[in-house]
């Protein structure tokens, strides 16, 4: 758990935000809102950059530990979506700033564990090949991946849940019939 001033650090960036972009936003500005000196900023952190990662490494961490396994890929996405949702302004300044990076390497990050611990849940005990296995992995990895990446160039004005549920809907049974065609393949 964080410390009170690295918290209260955090709080107010993700504050600031949600105001205005991140181009508009230095460490005079939070630490003038926050009520500290700039070197309990530098104590804490590097530079706003670092601050950013720090703050989505957290967040996806929390996502993954609030979802220990998964039987739904709808369950998975729709987590990283709320919080996405709840912290809308401050998602799009960052996914439209220079630090889009650091946001698309979380993103990446929570579509891996979602696609994964479902894989494992579902499939567990079926002898599918390791190189069957990381191809269909990387494939709906991408597909969660480029859904999130589309609904946000739209400036998040689609109502990607129900995109999901549907896309979910129309590929029920697809990936149980690769499954199935990889172990008959052996």
């Amino acid at each position: 758990m964080a410390n009170f001033t690295e918290k209260a650090i955090k709080e107010t960036f993700i504050k600031l935000l949600s105001e205005r972009p991140l181009s508009q936003i230095t460490v005079k500005d939070i630490v003038e809102e926050c009520g500290i000196n700039r070197n309990s900023f530098y104590y804490h952190f590097q530079d706003i950059p670092s601050l950013i990662e720090e703050i989505v490494i957290e967040e996806a961490d929390r996502i993954i530990a609030e979802y220990p396994s998964l039987d739904s890929l709808e369950m998975g996405f729709n987590a990283a979506i709320d919080f996405a949702e709840k912290n809308r302004h401050a998602i799009l300044n960052i996914f439209r700033s220079v630090n889009r990076d650091i946001f698309e390497q979380y993103l990446w990050k929570v579509c891996d564990y979602v696609v994964v611990s479902y894989f494992k849940t579902v499939f567990a005990g079926q002898q599918i090949s390791d190189e069957d296995s990381e191809i269909l992995i990387q494939f709906y990895k991408a597909q969660c991946f480029g859904m999130v990446i589309d609904w946000l160039r739209s400036g998040m004005k689609a109502d990607v849940h129900h995109k999901i549920h549907r896309i979910c809907e129309l590929q029920k049974g697809m990936l149980e019939e690769m499954v199935r065609r990889s172990i008959e393949g052996k």
